[in-house]
């Protein structure tokens, strides 16, 4: 699941400015309408887009959201590391790993996931080798 082609460049710019630009499957609808809803306290940074901008990401976002039945609640607020997918991906994953300096954060797919930018997050191409399947 790459990025979708139709990504407007202020997707990119705005979101992938402090972290990647997530791939829009990874969280539904509803918790992509939160998200943007919430971005005057985006876990801890004003991260606000006002106008057009605001607008184009948060439509593209929702128009190419994922299944809200496979993904599960992404919690409050919404987060890609509470879907049930990505808890049922990662549940073997030990716990020091996310305390790992490498990896920072569940939010840090680029840690681990070579080509988690490009939609490939197999286990087959992990980057920490302790990981690798």
């Amino acid at each position: 699941m790459p990025l979708p082609a139709n990504a407007p460049p202020a997707y990119q710019a705005e979101c992938g400015a402090c972290h990647m630009a997530f791939q829009p499957a990874l969280l539904s609808a509803n918790d992509w309408r939160r998200t943007m809803a919430g971005l005057k306290d985006h876990f801890g940074t004003d991260a606000t887009v006002d106008g057009p901008a605001g607008q184009e990401i948060g439509s593209f976002l929702e128009r190419n959201a994922g299944n809200a039945g496979k993904l599960g609640s992404a919690g409050e607020p919404p987060r890609i590391s509470q879907t049930a997918r990505f808890v049922r991906k990662h549940r073997e994953i030990p716990a020091k790993y996310w305390k790992d300096p490498r990896i920072k954060s569940a939010a840090n797919c680029e840690a681990c996931h070579r080509g988690a930018a490009d939609g490939n997050y197999s286990e087959h191409d992990i980057v920490i080798r302790e990981l690798r399947r």
